[in-house]
C-alpha cells in the first residue's frame, strides 16, 4: 500500500484532487463513493497503478498524474505504455511516459524511416537513442550514427574559439550527454576510436552509404530540403533511420525553407515511412516547459491571424507632399 499510495500518502492526495469522488482507505481496503462515471475511472486507475506496482515500477506523482490523462483521454492502459522498458543502464530503465511516446518507440520497431516531429522535451531523440542503443546490444546493427546540422541559434561559428572539431563540438554535445545516460561512459570513447558509435555534423555524411547501421539526424527542423534529402538517400542495407526536430524552432537563415517542413509533404504515404507526431501534452520535463509551448503556440496562431488584416487594413499614402 505504500507503494501504491505514495509515502504519507502523497500519490492519494494526487489521486483525490484529480476527481470528485470519494476515496478512502482503510488497510488493504479502498473504498470509492462518487458518480457512477467518476468511480468507475478511479477504479480502472487503482487497477493499473496496482499492476505497475506489482510489475516492479516505482510510481511517482508525475506517473500517476499521467496515468490518469490516459484514462481520461484515451483508450490505451496505463500499465502498458508505463511498463514498456527499452534499456537500463546503472539502475535506471528508460521507457515511454506517455501514450505518443510509446506509439513513436513502436513506429521505430515497425519502419525503416521514422521521423519525430514535436516541441522541445518530448523525449524525441533520446528515446530514438535509447532504441539505437538497444539494437547495438542486441547486434541487430553494427554501429550507431548521430548526426546533427551544425546551425547557429544566434551565434555565428567563426568567431568562436579554437579548431573546426571545437567549433563544432557544442552542437553535438546534448548527444553526447544522452550518450553518458545509456552507456558506460568509460567505454564509450572506446566504442568512437573503433567507429561502433560516430557524432558528426550532417555534412560529413555526403557522398556516404550507411550500411547495418542505426542513423539519427538530430534538429532537422535546421536542414536545408537539399540536405534532407542527401541525408535520407545515405540509407543502406540492414539499417534505420529516425528524424527528429521541431518545425517551431527553425533557426536558418531568412528565405531558406526547412527540410523537416517539406518533407512531410513529399514522403507522405510512402510504405515504410512514419511521422509520429508529439505535442505539449508528451512534454517530461519541468511542468513549465509545457505551460511555454503552449503559450508560444497560441502567440504564433495570434500573429498569423493578424498579419493578413493588418495588410488588409494599411491605407496607401498619397505620392507628393502631404
Amino acid at each position: 500500500m505504500v507503494s501504491l499510495l505514495g509515502s504519507r500518502d502523497e500519490l492519494l492526495r494526487v489521486i483525490e484532487g484529480a476527481f470528485r469522488a470519494d476515496i478512502h482507505v482503510r488497510g488493504n481496503e479502498i473504498t470509492i463513493t462518487g458518480s457512477p462515471e467518476e468511480s468507475s475511472i478511479v477504479v480502472r486507475l487503482f487497477e493499473e497503478l496496482t499492476e505497475l506496482v506489482q510489475g516492479g515500477a516505482e510510481l511517482t506523482a508525475d506517473a500517476v498524474e499521467r496515468s490518469i490523462a490516459m484514462l481520461r483521454m484515451t483508450s490505451d492502459r496505463p500499465a502498458e505504455v508505463l511498463s514498456l522498458d527499452i534499456i537500463s543502464s546503472r539502475g535506471r530503465t528508460i521507457r515511454p511516459k506517455t501514450v505518443n511516446q510509446k506509439r513513436y518507440v513502436d513506429a521505430i520497431d515497425r519502419h525503416t524511416i521514422v521521423f519525430g516531429i514535436g516541441p522541445a522535451g518530448t523525449g524525441k531523440t533520446y528515446l530514438a537513442m535509447a532504441k539505437a542503443v538497444r539494437a547495438l546490444q542486441e547486434k541487430k546493427v553494427n554501429r550507431i550514427i548521430l548526426t546533427r546540422p551544425a546551425v547557429e541559434a544566434g551565434e555565428r561559428l567563426g568567431f568562436l574559439p579554437g579548431t573546426l572539431y571545437e567549433k563544432i563540438d557544442p552542437y553535438l554535445r546534448p548527444l553526447y550527454d544522452a550518450l553518458h545516460d545509456m552507456i558506460d561512459p568509460d567505454s564509450i570513447p572506446r566504442l568512437m576510436a573503433a567507429g561502433t558509435i560516430e557524432v558528426a555534423p550532417l555534412a560529413y555524411m555526403r557522398g556516404r552509404t550507411l550500411n547495418d547501421a542505426y542513423i539519427i539526424l538530430d534538429e532537422a527542423q535546421n536542414t536545408s530540403p537539399e540536405q534532407m534529402k542527401m541525408f535520407l538517400t545515405r540509407l543502406g542495407f540492414n539499417s534505420k533511420i529516425v528524424v527528429t526536430g521541431d518545425v517551431t524552432q527553425v533557426d536558418l537563415p531568412g528565405g531558406v525553407q526547412s527540410g523537416l517542413r517539406v518533407v512531410q509533404d513529399i514522403l507522405d504515404g510512402i510504405p515504410d515511412i512514419h511521422f509520429s507526431r508529439l505535442t505539449s501534452a508528451d512534454v517530461v520535463r519541468h511542468k513549465l516547459v509545457s505551460d511555454i509551448v503552449d503559450a508560444y503556440g497560441r502567440y504564433d496562431e495570434t500573429v498569423r491571424q493578424s498579419a493578413p488584416q493588418a495588410i488588409k487594413g494599411a491605407v496607401k499614402r498619397p505620392r507628393g507632399r502631404s
